[in-house]
């Protein structure tokens, strides 16, 4: 006769055949990884909320969605020198494709035209706004070549979607680059400036871009500082010695005042591409 202690112990052996204990057997067993008992559950815990992130239940999932890993929104800013891998990542489920898009690729439905339907960049605009406003929401920062992969579209394409919406709506999407103010061209720069040039209030662009009070103020700055250096006739090796800044980032703010001043004729002292020979010749034999 079994006793009451021995029964127990029978039910007691079911919730151990879990995916925990599995992996702390494979460590002791397979990986020989030796110690604290608890130590290895802990372990194991860290392990299973990982898997439970990375790979979220199906029933979350909807139609046309798309698991995907990106940078976590949580304040952070880039260090020179800072790897991807260091940033905090956040797993998001994206809305890739919905039955609407399907709808409006169909040109023409019971053979007449169809209302809903969206040429290519509409369609695609839409698409990148939806994947950006997603991943926000979720606590995530898609980055632009991120959406060249999702889309299956260029880093130029992406760059003139961004453009585009932004001239026909004034709306900054929340893009990696210009929320963590990254990125090698001056784009988040030249958001800020231009709402600047529109005689919108720095307190009003914070709003509007996403950025802090302190970066919209240095944009704002800079360009003042240029702009007046510009107005002296000081060239852009002067103006970066005088602002303190590289030559690269002062040849950048020049370009904004080229645009948005061009009665000015400013000269962001960039060497000018050298034109090959082949090119000179066929140019004198059209004349």
């Amino acid at each position: 006769m079994r006793t009451g202690q021995q029964t127990l112990d029978r039910y007691e052996s079911i919730p151990k055949r879990d995916f925990k204990t599995s992996l702390i057997r494979l460590l002791e067993t397979e990986y020989k990884v030796l110690g604290s008992r608890r130590v290895l559950m802990m372990l194991a815990d860290d392990v299973e909320q990982l898997h439970q992130e990375y790979y979220p239940s199906q029933n979350r999932l909807g139609f046309g969605d798309v698991v995907w890993q990106t940078t976590k929104d949580d304040g952070q800013r880039p260090n020179y020198g800072k790897k991807t891998e260091d940033y905090a990542v956040q797993t998001v489920i994206l809305p890739l494709i919905r039955k609407e898009d399907i709808e409006r690729r169909i040109y023409f439905k019971k053979g007449d035209r169809n209302s809903n339907y969206r040429h290519r960049e509409a369609r695609d605009i839409e698409l990148m706004v939806r994947l950006l406003k997603s991943a926000k929401a979720q606590g995530a920062l898609l980055s632009g070549a991120e959406l060249s992969v999702l889309m299956n579209r260029s880093l130029t394409t992406i760059g003139k979607y961004l453009k585009a919406y932004f001239e026909k709506t004034g709306e900054v999407l929340p893009m990696k680059g210009y929320v963590m103010d990254q990125g090698s061209n001056p784009s988040h720069k030249g958001i800020i400036i231009s709402l600047y040039e529109r005689a919108i209030s720095p307190a009003d662009i914070v709003l509007k871009t996403g950025h802090t009070q302190d970066a919209v103020d240095r944009y704002i700055k800079t360009y003042d500082q240029v702009l007046a250096l510009v107005r002296k006739k000081h060239d852009a090796i002067s103006i970066s010695q005088i602002t303190g800044r590289t030559l690269n980032t002062s040849r950048q703010y020049l370009r904004l005042v080229k645009d948005f001043h061009p009665e000015l004729k400013v000269d962001t002292g960039e060497p000018q591409p050298v034109k090959s020979k082949a090119v000179e010749r066929k140019k004198h034999k059209k004349y």
